[in-house]
């Protein structure tokens, strides 16, 4: 009896058992929904960088960048900038 006792806790809580197990599922599960996220945002940065390339260079990109990072327009003009990363994630 104290032996199917020891080897059936070993069997649920042990460093190779059940609850282990699901624990590691748990955690594996958490690090793929990570991953995919990381993937997403690489894929949406490497999108910006292919429109910065020479070969293929967005002009209307451009225009943003140097707005966004100079502060600069022309007198008549009126500048929006639209976050859609943070209208995305507060619904």
């Amino acid at each position: 009896m104290c032996m199917v006792v020891y080897f059936g806790y070993h069997a649920l809580q042990g460093e190779n058992g059940v609850m282990t197990l699901l624990s590691l599922e748990r955690s594996i599960a958490s690090v793929q929904i990570e991953l995919a996220t990381a993937k997403s945002e690489e894929e949406r940065l490497a999108h910006h960088v292919a429109l910065l390339r020479p070969q293929s260079l967005d002009r209307d990109m451009l225009d943003e960048q140097v707005r966004l990072v100079l502060n600069l327009t022309h007198p008549d003009e009126i500048v929006i900038f639209w976050d859609e990363d943070r209208l995305t994630s507060t619904y």
